[in-house]
Protein backbone atom coordinates (compact mmCIF):
# COMPACT_ATOMS: atom_id res chain seq x y z
CA UNK A 1 0.00 0.00 0.00
CA UNK A 2 1.71 3.26 -0.87
CA UNK A 3 2.73 5.68 2.15
CA UNK A 4 0.23 8.35 0.89
CA UNK A 5 -2.58 6.29 0.50
CA UNK A 6 -2.05 5.34 4.61
CA UNK A 7 -1.14 8.17 6.23
CA UNK A 8 -4.90 9.47 4.34
CA UNK A 9 -6.59 7.00 5.91
CA UNK A 10 -4.91 7.41 9.54
CA UNK A 11 -6.04 10.77 9.31
CA UNK A 12 -9.33 10.20 8.11
CA UNK A 13 -9.90 7.62 10.97
CA UNK A 14 -8.26 9.59 14.00
CA UNK A 15 -11.07 12.33 13.29
CA UNK A 16 -14.36 12.54 14.41
CA UNK A 17 -15.39 13.84 10.97
CA UNK A 18 -13.88 11.65 9.30
CA UNK A 19 -14.94 8.48 10.79
CA UNK A 20 -18.78 9.73 10.67
CA UNK A 21 -18.28 10.86 6.70
CA UNK A 22 -17.11 7.20 6.49
CA UNK A 23 -20.30 5.99 7.98
CA UNK A 24 -22.88 8.31 6.42
CA UNK A 25 -21.12 6.82 2.96
CA UNK A 26 -21.63 2.73 4.14
CA UNK A 27 -24.79 3.99 5.05
CA UNK A 28 -25.60 5.88 1.67
CA UNK A 29 -24.68 2.86 -0.20
CA UNK A 30 -26.46 0.01 1.64
CA UNK A 31 -29.60 2.03 0.68
CA UNK A 32 -28.57 2.49 -2.89
CA UNK A 33 -27.83 -1.12 -3.26
CA UNK A 34 -31.34 -2.14 -1.13
CA UNK A 35 -33.08 0.48 -4.20
CA UNK A 36 -31.28 -1.37 -6.52
CA UNK A 37 -32.38 -5.23 -5.75
CA UNK A 38 -35.56 -3.77 -4.83
CA UNK A 39 -36.46 -3.00 -8.41
CA UNK A 40 -40.06 -1.84 -9.10
CA UNK A 41 -41.28 -2.73 -5.41
CA UNK A 42 -44.37 -0.75 -5.03
CA UNK A 43 -43.81 -0.14 -1.35
CA UNK A 44 -44.29 3.27 0.25
CA UNK A 45 -41.07 5.02 0.74
CA UNK A 46 -40.43 7.36 4.50
CA UNK A 47 -42.50 10.02 5.13
CA UNK A 48 -45.40 8.98 3.16
CA UNK A 49 -48.49 8.11 4.75
CA UNK A 50 -49.85 4.25 4.12
CA UNK A 51 -53.04 3.08 2.89
CA UNK A 52 -56.05 1.95 5.23
CA UNK A 53 -55.48 -1.29 6.36
CA UNK A 54 -57.10 -4.32 4.37
CA UNK A 55 -59.92 -6.22 5.48
CA UNK A 56 -59.58 -10.14 4.51
CA UNK A 57 -61.79 -11.33 7.16
CA UNK A 58 -65.56 -10.66 8.21
CA UNK A 59 -64.99 -9.83 12.38
CA UNK A 60 -68.53 -10.65 12.72
CA UNK A 61 -67.42 -14.46 12.06
CA UNK A 62 -66.59 -16.13 14.84
CA UNK A 63 -62.54 -17.39 13.68
CA UNK A 64 -61.82 -18.46 17.47
CA UNK A 65 -60.35 -21.77 18.47
CA UNK A 66 -61.62 -22.12 22.20
CA UNK A 67 -64.87 -24.16 22.21
CA UNK A 68 -67.61 -22.82 24.25
CA UNK A 69 -69.07 -26.57 24.60
CA UNK A 70 -68.20 -27.97 28.02
CA UNK A 71 -65.53 -31.13 27.47
CA UNK A 72 -67.32 -34.67 27.98
CA UNK A 73 -67.69 -36.53 30.84
CA UNK A 74 -65.50 -39.02 31.80
CA UNK A 75 -66.52 -42.17 31.29
CA UNK A 76 -65.26 -45.54 33.61
CA UNK A 77 -66.63 -49.26 32.73
CA UNK A 78 -69.18 -50.52 35.12
CA UNK A 79 -67.78 -52.11 38.31
CA UNK A 80 -64.10 -49.74 37.57
CA UNK A 81 -62.93 -46.78 40.26
CA UNK A 82 -64.16 -43.60 38.91
CA UNK A 83 -61.56 -40.78 38.47
CA UNK A 84 -61.84 -39.05 41.83
CA UNK A 85 -61.41 -42.57 43.72
CA UNK A 86 -58.28 -43.25 41.96
CA UNK A 87 -56.50 -39.59 42.50
CA UNK A 88 -57.68 -39.87 46.52
CA UNK A 89 -55.75 -43.66 46.46
CA UNK A 90 -52.77 -42.77 44.17
CA UNK A 91 -52.49 -39.14 46.73
CA UNK A 92 -52.65 -41.44 49.38
CA UNK A 93 -50.07 -44.12 48.67
CA UNK A 94 -47.76 -41.73 47.60
CA UNK A 95 -47.77 -39.30 50.60
CA UNK A 96 -47.42 -42.52 53.12
CA UNK A 97 -43.45 -42.99 52.25
CA UNK A 98 -42.41 -42.66 56.17
CA UNK A 99 -40.42 -46.36 57.30
CA UNK A 100 -40.58 -47.95 53.69
CA UNK A 101 -38.19 -49.15 51.13
CA UNK A 102 -38.30 -47.28 47.82
CA UNK A 103 -39.64 -50.91 46.09
CA UNK A 104 -42.68 -51.11 48.71
CA UNK A 105 -43.19 -47.68 48.18
CA UNK A 106 -43.43 -48.09 44.41
CA UNK A 107 -45.43 -50.81 44.82
CA UNK A 108 -48.54 -49.22 46.62
CA UNK A 109 -48.55 -46.60 43.57
CA UNK A 110 -48.49 -49.72 40.98
CA UNK A 111 -52.36 -50.44 40.78
CA UNK A 112 -53.09 -46.48 40.25
CA UNK A 113 -50.38 -45.12 38.31
CA UNK A 114 -49.77 -46.02 33.94
CA UNK A 115 -46.77 -47.86 32.85
CA UNK A 116 -45.30 -44.67 31.75
CA UNK A 117 -45.86 -43.37 35.12
CA UNK A 118 -44.21 -46.47 37.06
CA UNK A 119 -40.97 -46.73 34.96
CA UNK A 120 -40.54 -43.21 35.63
CA UNK A 121 -41.02 -43.50 39.57
CA UNK A 122 -38.83 -45.96 39.93
CA UNK A 123 -35.97 -45.37 41.69
CA UNK A 124 -37.23 -42.23 43.18
CA UNK A 125 -36.09 -42.24 47.14
CA UNK A 126 -39.19 -41.83 48.97
CA UNK A 127 -38.23 -39.24 51.29
CA UNK A 128 -37.88 -36.90 48.88
CA UNK A 129 -41.62 -36.90 48.72
CA UNK A 130 -42.70 -33.55 49.99
CA UNK A 131 -46.12 -34.29 51.71
CA UNK A 132 -47.12 -36.57 54.24
CA UNK A 133 -51.10 -36.65 54.26
CA UNK A 134 -54.11 -36.15 52.36
CA UNK A 135 -55.87 -33.60 54.02
CA UNK A 136 -58.76 -32.91 50.64
CA UNK A 137 -61.11 -34.25 48.29
CA UNK A 138 -59.59 -34.21 45.01
CA UNK A 139 -61.24 -31.66 42.66
CA UNK A 140 -61.52 -32.78 39.22
CA UNK A 141 -61.41 -31.01 35.86
CA UNK A 142 -62.51 -32.99 32.88
CA UNK A 143 -60.49 -32.66 29.53
CA UNK A 144 -62.52 -35.15 27.46
CA UNK A 145 -63.81 -38.68 28.41
CA UNK A 146 -60.56 -40.26 28.84
CA UNK A 147 -58.47 -37.24 30.36
CA UNK A 148 -59.36 -35.82 33.51
CA UNK A 149 -56.91 -33.34 35.84
CA UNK A 150 -57.29 -33.95 39.27
CA UNK A 151 -55.60 -31.60 42.22
CA UNK A 152 -55.25 -33.12 45.73
CA UNK A 153 -54.82 -30.72 48.42
CA UNK A 154 -52.08 -32.08 50.42
CA UNK A 155 -51.13 -30.88 54.37
CA UNK A 156 -47.83 -29.01 52.49
CA UNK A 157 -49.09 -28.56 49.09
CA UNK A 158 -51.19 -29.02 46.21
CA UNK A 159 -50.50 -32.75 44.33
CA UNK A 160 -51.58 -32.30 40.46
CA UNK A 161 -52.55 -35.55 39.04
CA UNK A 162 -53.11 -36.08 34.98
CA UNK A 163 -55.63 -39.18 34.71
CA UNK A 164 -56.03 -41.23 31.99
CA UNK A 165 -58.35 -44.29 30.91
CA UNK A 166 -58.22 -45.21 27.19
CA UNK A 167 -60.11 -48.75 28.50
CA UNK A 168 -62.21 -47.36 31.24
CA UNK A 169 -60.00 -48.17 33.41
CA UNK A 170 -58.58 -44.65 35.57
CA UNK A 171 -54.94 -44.46 36.11
CA UNK A 172 -52.69 -41.62 36.98
CA UNK A 173 -50.05 -41.03 33.87
CA UNK A 174 -48.65 -37.48 35.34
CA UNK A 175 -48.03 -36.00 38.54
CA UNK A 176 -46.81 -32.14 39.05
CA UNK A 177 -46.46 -30.86 42.95
CA UNK A 178 -47.06 -27.34 43.71
CA UNK A 179 -45.74 -26.16 47.46
CA UNK A 180 -48.18 -23.81 49.36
Amino acid sequence: MPRSLELGLNRIFRSRWGVAVVLAVIVLAIIGVGRLFAGGNDSPSLGVASPGPTVSVDPKDDDSIIETDPPPSPSTKPGRAQPEAVAYAFASAWADHQNVTPKAWRAQLLPNSTTKLADELDGVDPSSVPAERVIGRPSLVPVGETVVNAVVTMDTGKLSLRLISPDGHWRVDGIDWEAT
